[in-house]
């Protein structure tokens, strides 16, 4: 080892030594006050219970109120955290504060892979936003210390094939042959994390570090020439990941969404990243990884259990952190690294259908928690944070059961002046203290709410507030945000509480892309709100024959769940959005002042043009371009007994058209070039009035 190099790795010691002292400090610190105050807001609730936690139901109701009151403070105090820090000018121990602007520009690039797993997303549009990527590092001049690779599990041939003839396209605008690759996996295995890992055991060794981008991903260049430099001054980081802000909202939905993931995200990212300093998780895209490390350390078994604790793991990210950090090197957050962006769904519908996924893979987190050795404490801290993202709503579902038993019991049960659990000669006499029940609902209230108001007051003190259309405009968006969380928190509640059952049960579940234009049909909301509207309305004339008090006391969930159907439709359109957004209601700076790295993606996606007429299949028959392009990236050899499958495919193919055949038939003949050129012949050759000769007829049309 040479002296620069023994120097560096002694620096790298000091700062790993010196930073888990005060992430030690500040974790100390967060359990201290977490724990403080779910203890005095539990011994409060004692006191409002009738019999002070005597019964059984009250006994349940406490624990899951602890458990729950712990992960609303939790986020309550990492909010604060953040805001300190920002007064006090950002975190001194972070990554970025530990360089110096000059320090950083003269450290020289090393090799990197930009990667982009994709899997039945809109072509054009994502790629898209990869070639607005590509521009802007080939501007920064120093395109060549980069290559992109497109990692393709899609299956279906009408995505697939116009994903090649995309991406050759996009080869030929940007002058990116030997620099640009595409490569689609026959065999879909292991979720995206098997994508992943199909790359780096063909290709990762020609590279240093790779920058994970997810189809609707955007990084600037800057941002990706920043992350690149520090980790080679820290050659102790294996994962480096950003904070990427939500942007492209169109629907009332989606720009609540990304309303409040662009304000609120600044104080919560900050106060995180302080918190979890090394030990910080990996979200899975808009992040750069080392990859030999990688390739040596964070390979996922598959898991050995029962249902759906056994087989691949789905959510992958968290447990590459933990095994990173495993393997003794550091992940970190940094939120200073600007220039991020990620998209939301466009409706609630599509929300929930992501975290129906979501769910299962965060639920798997337990398993490892629990039987996965060596992990740090702050990773298992992560893993359990995951899983509690999805189990605090049947934990509330559950809270609100065992109220309605305890209400039911006070109402409708003679009192029990001895209960189980009682030991005593003298009766315990049921008290009710309505005061002190609406000071520990109003004090939970205030941990959701007050870190949206620091917020409001970190923007006015930073002078970012004019970005977001002025303090009154920010003001009441963060109303209207509140009011549209407070209608969705209790259909979430209800959806992921069903989620969270179907996986423990382990029911199937459809692994698909996400949709990013459709608005929900009333239709559609009502089947899918309306078991929930049922048993809202129910419980709420339930409670009204009980007692009216109760009957008050559920509104604020049985309301919500009554109207999510039209409360579903009404954010799942445009029109209300761009309204707002037209009166600076729900604005975020990159709507007033877009980055070049926006522009570049928009213009991209404006300049892709309208959809063809014919579909990618019929294209790559009967366009001679895109079919020779095909037959290059098919299979060359063909076996004997395949070729005795596919002949009648290709038959039938030819003259009854692709609707005669599945998806699967349609892949075997698209990925077989002796089939590609035999298809073009026949519907060049077919009749005028064959189904071939029209496609034709559409091919002229469209050129």
């Amino acid at each position: 080892m040479t002296d620069m190099a023994a120097r560096e790795a002694a620096l790298a010691r000091r700062r790993t030594g010196g930073w888990r002292r005060v992430a030690t400090f500040r974790r100390l610190l967060l359990t201290v006050f977490v724990l403080g105050q779910t203890l005095v807001a539990c011994y409060f609730l004692l006191w409002v219970l009738p019999y002070h936690g005597a019964t059984m139901v009250e006994l349940g109701l406490l624990v899951l109120f602890a458990l729950l009151y712990m992960w609303i403070a939790v986020g309550f105090w990492t909010a604060v955290f953040g805001f300190v820090l920002r007064l006090m000018g950002g975190d001194r121990h972070s990554l970025l504060k530990r360089h110096s602007g000059e320090a950083l520009r003269a450290t020289p690039l090393a090799k990197t892979a930009i990667i982009m797993p994709v899997y039945h997303e809109p072509v054009k549009w994502t790629l898209s936003g990869l070639k607005a990527v590509y521009q802007d590092l080939e501007r920064s001049g120093h395109l060549d210390h980069f290559e992109f690779h497109i990692l393709s599990d899609s299956r279906d041939p009408d995505v697939w094939l116009e994903e090649q003839a995309t991406w050759y396209q996009l080869c030929r605008e940007l002058g990116a042959d030997g620099r640009l690759f595409y490569r689609r996996r026959r065999v879909n295995l292991n979720f995206k994390s098997g994508n992943v890992a199909d790359f780096l055991r063909r290709w990762g060794r020609r590279y240093r570090y790779m920058v994970v981008l997810d189809a609707d991903s955007l990084l600037s260049a800057d941002t990706i020439l920043c992350m690149v430099k520090l980790m080679e001054r820290e050659p102790s980081v294996g994962i480096l990941q950003t904070a990427p802000s939500v942007i492209n909202a169109e629907s009332l939905f989606a720009r609540v969404q990304q309303f409040s993931n662009r304000l609120y995200s600044t104080l919560f990212a900050t106060g995180l990243a302080a918190i979890q300093m090394g030990d910080a998780a990996f979200w899975g895209h808009n992040a750069i990884i080392r990859i030999k490390p990688f390739m040596g350390h964070c390979g996922l078994r598959k898991l050995r259990g029962f249902g759906l604790f056994r087989g691949p793991i789905m959510s992958h990210d968290f447990v590459e952190a933990a095994y990173m950090g495993r393997a003794g090197y550091e992940v970190w957050l940094e939120p200073g690294l600007g220039n991020s962006y990620e998209e939301s769904p466009p409706t609630l519908s599509d929300e929930l259908s992501r975290d129906n996924r979501w769910s299962r893979g965060n639920l798997q987190h337990l398993w490892i928690l629990l039987f996965e050795r060596r992990l740090r404490l702050a990773h298992r801290m992560a893993l359990l944070n995951g899983v509690m993202a999805y189990m605090a709503s049947p934990l509330w579902l559950a809270f609100l059961m065992l109220t309605t038993v305890e209400a039911v019991q006070m109402t409708l049960v003679r009192i029990d002046y001895f209960p189980e659990g009682h030991q005593g000669l003298f009766p315990l006499w049921p008290e009710w203290r309505p005061e002190w029940a609406l000071g520990l609902a109003l004090s939970t209230l205030s941990l959701l709410f007050i870190p949206k108001f620091l917020a409001i007051l970190d923007a006015v003190i930073h002078g970012a507030a004019r970005q977001f259309g002025g303090v009154m405009r920010l003001f009441v968006s963060v109303l209207a945000e509140i009011t549209v969380s407070v209608l969705l928190a209790p259909v979430r509640m209800m959806a992921h509480s069903r989620y969270v059952l179907g996986g423990l049960l382990n029911l199937s579940l459809s692994w698909a892309g996400q949709n990013r234009t459709k608005e929900t049909s009333w239709r559609d909301a009502l089947l899918t709100q309306f078991p929930g509207m049922v048993v809202a309305a129910g419980w709420s004339a339930f409670a009204w024959n009980l007692d009216p008090m109760f009957f008050l006391w559920s509104l604020p969930v049985a309301i919500p769940l009554v109207l999510a159907a039209p409360t579903s439709v009404l954010l799942s359109r445009v029109g209300p959005g761009q309204c707002l957004r037209q009166w600076g209601m729900l604005v975020i700076p990159e709507e007033r002042v877009p980055p070049r790295i926006l522009e570049d993606a928009r213009e991209a996606r404006r300049s892709a043009g309208s959809e063809p007429l014919l579909t990618a299949v019929q294209e790559a028959v009967v366009r001679p371009r895109l079919n020779r392009l095909h037959q290059a990236l098919a299979r060359k050899d063909r076996l004997a007994r395949r070729a005795k499958l596919l002949e009648p495919l290709v038959s039938r193919f030819g003259s009854e058209g692709p609707g005669t055949l599945s998806r699967s038939e349609l892949s075997q003949l698209f990925r077989d070039r002796q089939s590609l050129a035999e298809l073009h012949q026949l519907a060049w050759r077919a009749p005028p009035d064959s189904y071939w000769a029209r496609c034709i007829t559409l091919l002229g049309r469209n050129q």
